[in-house]
């Protein structure tokens, strides 16, 4: 017992603060964490041999010619031959390969390290064209990573895919045994070679500051296979990315240094499910150095102070990994956090097996109303461009959404889906994203109207605008954005995606059991009554489908209402919904009910996009680019139902603010929309899209 206390003594403190527990492991953990690894090896998270023996080899001609480049470049700037020969430059890799977590197949990123007679300008020109005549390095493409103004050379070394940026120290000559870890390295350097060199900096300190280095790696390879199947690793949708998981791993290893990968998940659960943000987690106090580069720090900056869920790297300069992350993201990460400590809990206790941690989230059965998110373009190569362009921004359309009085939350799937045949047809080339929404408890309100036409005008505003400034934006590239229903979701998606939970009994929905009914008032004041599908997780129901689809539309009238009828037992008493739904509008006002609420919201909205008929949509917006006279004009049409259009006219795009009408108050015409002529000028003018819709406001 002496020697042990005396070994305890003598451990190293990790971290910035005591550990909770020096437990040593026993044999139960051994026995989990062999189950854990066996439970991992079926989705490809272990590298074999020969594979990664591959990667050291493409890794080692890619170094050599790196070298064989710098010389040839210092004898074309007049070095002499004996000392271009011994200029050296290096390749040093980052991320998950360095960390040693990679998976089968996963990318390579590195870093060309360079003397200081290379230039930026000669790594993407003469060091790319020296790539082109390389028989083995297929697509090769130069990108900029628009978060960091970073550009990087992207290729396949068969069969790996490398991502290579560029940083170049201010020595004459770089040796192979070079030390990146001294900050001194830093002085005099630009900020784009210093956040290049920051990747290998951060992933070095991260291995320091680990007691145990194998159960940290088993460890972070289950969280990132467990974060990826619950659809929370996306540092560019509002997640973490793998640097922000491999620190929180880090910090859980630190807090408990002897213990196995088993209790370590477990572990993470229990500290960041309880973790009180957005306090910072740090692997070691922040170091002082005198180089004077600006650093994460609340106290001086005060745009530090609006990060909601910080995770500060280790290296100088120390930043926050995770600026992206919202409330929406943060509150759906503690979520699955809570979640990941009931299942391991579970584990730990034999009641379940290692497999369950790692089920996928059933996304589209999770949330009752999403948002579609379209972006197309008419050739392969375009859409693609557009494609990365809309998706490096759907985190602005989360923080609108969220902003929102009335939306609680704003879930993104980081998963994108290619367009059905029939969105393909119309627009090209397709890809999807679905955002779940949850809606706020309303008290005291019987009638909620949210209007997100603003919101999603603003997000498209802002794509376009980036586009048009970066010059990428071309003919035929669009986004749509549209509210749909959880059971309208089989119309975009297929049903192999949309799997749903296997239920003991599936509620008869001809019996209607929820006494929930879709009645449409006429404009004569008859009511039209529309069975309706209650519970969206049972199936559609074709007949009530088309009663819905078949709703007349009477050309005289501008809107129409939508009641609908909720019976509570709970009050006994029945809540009206009222919707004004424009016959012809860029916007549809779609009703919202949820189980968690009980008032009523109304959604105002564009509708579904183009090519894809949803029952009880008549009218589709569209937001296009047009070029006219090598100007570029954003307009706004409209497809109609050609069974229930109202006459064709020009028609003004409103912004609705929150509206709760009383329950004895009867749907009326909206007297402040008013009709626009055909000479209208907003429809006429090219311009910005804040112009546009200026001038629809000023029309209204």
């Amino acid at each position: 017992s002496h020697s042990t206390s005396r070994r305890q003594n003598q451990q190293r403190i990790y971290g910035v603060s005591s550990p909770v527990s020096l437990a040593p492991p026993e044999d139960i953990d051994r026995v989990q964490t062999q189950r854990l690894i066996e439970a991992m090896k079926p989705f490809g998270v272990f590298e074999d041999e020969k594979e990664l023996n591959h990667r050291q080899v493409v890794l080692g001609k890619l170094n050599n010619l790196v070298k064989e480049w710098i010389s040839e470049l210092g004898e074309s700037k007049n070095l002499p031959t004996s000392t271009a020969a011994t200029l050296g430059g290096k390749v040093l890799t980052f991320g998950s390969y360095r960390l040693g977590v990679h998976t089968k197949g996963a990318d390579i990123d590195a870093v060309c390290v360079a003397p200081s007679h290379v230039e930026r300008s000669d790594f993407f020109q003469s060091f790319l064209a020296k790539l082109k005549h390389r028989e083995e390095i297929k697509n090769l493409r130069c990108a900029v990573c628009k978060q960091c103004s970073i550009q990087t050379h992207s290729w396949h070394f068969f069969p790996l895919k490398i991502d290579l940026v560029f940083a170049r120290l201010s020595v004459q000559t770089v040796s192979d045994n070079l030390d990146l870890g001294d900050d001194s390295r830093l002085r005099s350097l630009d900020i784009r070679c210093i956040r290049s060199l920051n990747g290998c900096r951060v992933t070095d300190e991260i291995l320091d500051l680990v007691p145990n280095k194998e159960n940290f790696r088993l460890t972070l390879r289950a969280i990132k296979l467990w974060a990826k199947r619950r659809g929370i690793y996306s540092n560019m949708m509002g997640f973490l990315g793998g640097v922000s998981w491999a620190m929180l791993v880090a910090r859980t290893c630190q807090l408990y240094p002897n213990a196995l990968a088993s209790t370590l998940v477990n572990k993470f659960f229990l500290v960041f499910s309880k973790w009180e943000w957005p306090n910072p987690v740090l692997l070691k106090h922040p170091e002082e150095s005198n180089l004077n580069l600006p650093v994460w720090d609340p106290r001086v900056n005060p745009s530090d102070r609006h990060h909601v869920m910080p995770i500060i790297t280790p290296a100088y300069p120390q930043q926050n990994s995770t600026y992206n992350v919202s409330t929406s993201t943060r509150a759906v990460m503690v979520e699955e956090f809570k979640h990941g400590l009931e299942v391991t809990n579970e584990i730990l206790q034999g009641k379940s097996d290692w497999s369950k941690l790692f089920e996928p989230l059933n996304f589209f059965q999770k949330y009752k109303h999403y948002i579609v998110l379209t972006a197309s373009a008419s050739s392969e190569e375009h859409h693609l461009e557009w494609v990365g362009l809309v998706e490096s921004k759907i985190r602005v359309l989360v923080g609108n959404l969220e902003r929102n009085e009335f939306i609680d939350i704003a879930h993104v799937k980081p998963q994108s889906f290619p367009g059905n045949k029939e969105l393909c047809k119309q627009n090209g080339y397709v890809s999807m994203w679905f955002l779940g929404l949850v809606f706020k408890k309303m008290e005291n309100a019987e009638n909620v109207n949210v209007d997100l036409t603003y919101v999603i005008q603003s997000f498209t505003d802002t794509v376009y605008r980036q586009a048009s400034n970066l010059n990428v934006l071309k003919e035929g590239m669009k986004i749509e954005a549209a509210h749909v229903k959880r059971k309208h979701l089989h119309y975009f998606l297929p049903a192999e995606i949309l799997q749903k939970k296997k239920k003991q009994s599936i509620p008869d929905i001809s019996q209607n059991a929820s006494g929930l009914q879709c009645k449409r008032t006429s404009s004569d004041g008859n009511c039209l009554d529309s069975s309706r599908d209650m519970d969206s997780k049972t199936p559609c129901n074709s007949s009530s489908l088309n009663k819905i689809s078949k709703l007349e539309t009477s050309p005289a009238d501008t809107e129409r209402s939508v009641v609908y009828q909720r019976s509570n037992s709970a009050k006994n008493r029945e809540k009206i919904h009222r919707v004004a739904v424009p016959s012809v509008s860029k916007g549809c006002t779609i009703p919202v009910t949820d189980s968690e609420m009980e008032d009523t919201v109304s959604l105002r909205m564009p509708g579904p996009p183009i090519g894809c008929t949803i029952p009880g949509y008549n009218t589709v917006a569209q937001l296009r680019a047009h070029f006219v006279q090598g100007q570029q004009e954003l307009s706004w049409t409209s497809t109609t139902d050609p069974k229930n259009a109202a006459p064709k006219r020009p028609y003004s795009l409103t912004t609705k603010g929150p509206h709760s009408p009383t329950s004895g108050e009867c749907p009326k015409k909206t007297m402040g929309r008013e009709k626009l002529t055909g000479q209208d000028s907003t429809f006429k003018d090219g311009g910005n899209p804040e112009d546009i819709r200026r001038r629809s406001t000023e029309n209204v």
